[in-house]
């Protein structure tokens, strides 16, 4: 009995470890981002690097990670086998992006806050976490999902099939909700400053100004103000739309937003990682020793793996700043950490033992660990690579992160410890 509570004891132990290391990883490599960004480095990660750098991430780093990754890891079989994942990807983001809304309507934070809060509450991790953690969860003594060996290459495609669908929701709705509230939000500041710009001016319609002894100027009557303040929402951005328009209008608009961005790199790579991993022979071609293009994967590959680092580094490059400026409020930060590490996941937990009950997954158990691990992941990092790229939020998002993934430290291994108890 004693050997028995000893080993469970050491089991929880490297839990914590397997769950915390990649999280631990992040905070680290963000604090070195943070201290580039100082003086001490001489401002190597200044404001106008970190926009370069950024555009490289979202243009080369991640489309190469996606693609390399989903193409060498996923074939159309897995696809064929796992088609319930895809649709728990999107309640991940659906029922995120309704509890963020809700936190957004309850909290009233500023324009600029609202896409962001939304974001991070439905926009989970699902690449570079569960890469790193779900594969080393098959190393553990006891595991419930059979041979480590045969564990770890399920869990890397499983992992990789996540990442790639995790992919299409960011880089289509997360990248709409950031952009047309920071939007909304430039063309509320512009408005802002014409409004000040003639607060200067203590007239009214009927002044007139003397400019020299021959000559006069009239100022122009508070109806043009009106409709310059106006021109100017219209010129930003014409989608930004009055609150009394129809649900349908609404839906329309996004959906004529929807092909720009699909558009974008990381939505291309990933169409075309499917196409790559479903398609044999065009699998052949570039996966394998033997293939004639494999050059072309592992430079893909190569590049990939300059992504994560860069992210976490522009993360904390913007954190610098953000701990002096940010507006986030504490109770902000502590309803999104509720939200996304412990009422989405449990939510989550029903969904997935349902489907379980009714049939519709895979037997293995470590398909339904990974269903549920997606409900508990931190916030995406890309988050902040589309904060910086719309240049709207960026420490603000840096701080919201910071804080969900030192908060992710406990909540992953608890769920990771909590559902290795119920799935054994």
């Amino acid at each position: 009995m004693i050997g028995e509570k000893k080993e469970k004891k050491m089991g929880f132990v490297e839990l914590l470890e397997v769950a915390s290391m990649p999280v631990i990883r992040v905070l680290l490599i963000s604090a070195l981002g943070a201290l580039m960004a100082t003086h001490y480095f001489d401002h190597l990660l200044s404001p106008d690097i970190r926009k370069v750098l950024n555009k490289v991430v979202f243009l080369v780093f991640t489309p190469s990670l996606v693609f390399s990754s989903f193409a060498k890891s996923v074939s159309l079989e897995d696809m064929i086998l796992w088609w319930f994942m895809p649709i728990n990807v999107g309640l991940t983001f659906l029922i995120g992006g309704i509890i963020g809304w809700i936190l957004v309507k309850l909290l009233k934070p500023n324009l600029k806050m609202e896409g962001l809060v939304i974001a991070a509450c439905s926009s989970g991790n699902m690449g570079n976490l569960p890469i790193v953690i779900i594969p080393a969860i098959c190393e553990e003594k006891g595991s419930p999902f059979g041979s480590s060996d045969v564990c770890r290459n399920n869990a890397l495609s499983y992992a990789s099939f996540s990442m790639a669908l995790g992919g299409i929701f960011i880089w289509t709705h997360t990248i709409h909700t950031i952009k047309s509230r920071s939007l909304k939000f430039k063309a509320l500041k512009a408005s802002e400053i014409v409004k000040v710009s003639n607060n200067d001016f203590d007239v009214n319609a009927e002044t007139r100004l003397l400019k020299d002894k021959g000559s006069e100027t009239e100022v122009p009557p508070s109806t043009y103000i009106g409709h310059t303040e106006n021109q100017i929402f219209v010129d930003l951005d014409q989608s930004c739309v009055s609150k009394k328009e129809s649900f349908w209008h609404r839906m329309v608009e996004v959906v004529s937003h929807l092909p720009g961005e699909l558009m974008s790199p990381p939505a291309i790579a990933t169409f075309f990682g499917f196409l790559f991993g479903a398609v044999t022979w065009l699998r052949n071609i570039i996966i394998g020793d033997n293939a004639p293009l494999r050059v072309v994967q592992d430079s893909l590959q190569l590049l990939g793996n300059g992504t994560i680092p860069c992210i976490t580094l522009l993360l904390g490059g913007n954190l610098s700043q953000g701990l002096k400026s940010s507006s986030v409020k504490p109770l902000t930060l502590i309803s999104i950490i509720i939200a996304r590490l412990c009422l989405l996941p449990v939510i989550g937990l029903f969904i997935v033992r349902a489907a379980a009950n009714l049939g519709l997954l895979p037997v293995d158990p470590l398909f339904q660990y990974v269903l549920v691990m997606q409900y508990a992941m931190p916030p995406a990092m890309n988050i902040s690579t589309i904060a910086q790229l719309f240049d709207v939020g960026n420490e603000e998002c840096s701080v919201i992160l910071l804080w969900t993934y030192s908060a992710a430290v406990i909540a992953l291994t608890a769920w990771s410890t909590f559902l290795l108890w119920l799935l054994s």
